[in-house]
């Protein structure tokens, strides 16, 4: 026989709500789902994804990267940003939309620098995203870019160096100091065709008092293989008319190259007519 004690005892209990908590959590995510800001965050991504789609009509995904460009937000910036990652089966479409994102960018000038520096550090490539930057930041904006992409893609190895040689032949088409002195630690990179890019990024600048002495090194450095490496620095220096360092050493790889070239008096390289 029930106790009425103990039936009067559990009625007096308080009703346990266990899952009180997680009910009105969810409550909570969908009145945010079905927002307003909800759904511009879901449409954002839509956008975001059919401007990334390679496989998609070209003409779905242009109208996509418009709605991106009208946005302007920084999702938005990266998500036009991100049409640069990947190649369009049809190639002419392919570098339309690429060009049309280019301009895009430019027109919006320096606030999409922050999205700049965040898809190059997590970007492939970084061609497109360098042509932006040249126009849309200058002087100690553009250096320190840079040089965070120097720490970034430094001279140690990786599988695809490719990043590295777009990253080094854009600061050898800028002459500047600061940029040349970026440039000396791929001098020393694992990979050989980084090494080749470097020194003649280094020539390009011109820059007599940066350039000469760790150009002169490696030319001098025996554990360089690299033949087409030494004869490009010597022809480089002859043709800059920019002198040596070391006289006798440079001289010295000449004839182990057995190339047709001299030190004149002055320390000037020249080439033997």
């Amino acid at each position: 026989m029930t106790n009425p004690q103990n039936v009067a005892t559990a009625l007096a209990r308080p009703v346990q709500r266990p899952y009180l908590v997680e009910e009105r959590g969810t409550d909570l995510g969908l009145a945010n789902y079905f927002s307003k800001e909800g759904r511009q965050a879901r449409s954002l991504q839509k956008m975001i994804q059919r401007a990334s789609d390679k496989h998609a009509q070209s003409p779905d995904r242009f109208r996509a990267l418009e709605l991106l460009r009208d946005d302007g937000g920084a999702e938005a910036v990266m998500g036009l940003l991100r049409r640069f990652s990947f190649v369009y089966d049809k190639t002419i479409e392919d570098e339309q939309e690429k060009e049309w994102v280019y301009h895009e960018l430019v027109a919006m000038g320096t606030k999409v620098v922050p999205e700049l520096r965040r898809y190059m550090r997590e970007s492939d490539t970084l061609a497109w995203a360098l042509k932006v930057l040249e126009q849309v930041a200058k002087g100690d904006e553009l250096r320190e870019t840079l040089r965070k992409l120097c720490e970034q893609n430094d001279n140690s190895y990786v599988r695809d160096p490719s990043k590295k040689t777009q990253l080094v032949h854009f600061m050898g088409e800028h002459r500047d100091p600061a940029i040349a002195e970026l440039l000396i630690q791929y001098l020393e990179d694992i990979d050989e065709g980084v090494r080749f890019k470097a020194v003649e990024a280094l020539l390009h600048q011109g820059q007599p008092d940066v350039v000469v002495a760790p150009l002169c090194r490696l030319l001098q450095n025996k554990a360089e293989e690299s033949r087409r490496i030494k004869i490009r620095i010597i022809e480089g220096l002859a043709d800059a008319g920019l002198p040596v360092s070391d006289k006798s050493g440079v001289e010295r790889v000449i004839d182990e190259l057995g190339i047709d070239a001299k030190v004149d008096n002055k320390g000037h390289l020249k080439r033997r007519a």
